[in-house]
C-alpha cells in the first residue's frame, strides 16, 4: 500500500503544549477508526509552523477525507516514491 507524506501548514504547531498533541492525536484517532482499516497513521514531525505527517493509505482521496473530517489542514500530499537511508550507499 502506499506511504504519504502529508504537510500541515499550522501557525506554531512548535509551541504545542503535551495536552494539545493528546488532543490532536485523539481526534485523528476517531477519525481514523470510522474511516477503516485501509488508513493508517504512522507518526508526525511537529517544526515550528508545520506539522508532518507520514500515513499508509490507498490514495490521496482518503488522507483528504482525514483531513477534512478531523478539520485538520492537509496543504500538501505527497505520496512517497522511494525511501533511502545511509545503508543505500552500501
Amino acid at each position: 500500500m502506499p506511504k504519504f507524506v502529508i504537510e500541515r501548514e499550522i501557525p506554531d504547531a512548535g509551541a504545542m503544549t503535551k495536552e494539545d498533541m493528546h488532543q490532536a492525536a485523539q481526534t485523528s484517532c476517531g477519525v481514523l477508526r470510522k474511516l477503516g482499516p485501509t488508513i493508517q497513521w504512522v507518526e508526525s514531525y511537529i517544526t515550528d509552523d508545520k506539522v508532518y505527517c507520514v500515513y499508509i493509505a490507498p490514495d490521496k482521496a482518503i488522507i483528504e477525507k482525514h483531513a477534512q473530517e478531523g478539520g485538520f489542514p492537509a496543504n500538501r500530499i505527497s505520496e512517497v516514491r522511494a525511501i533511502i537511508d545511509p545503508t543505500t550507499g552500501d
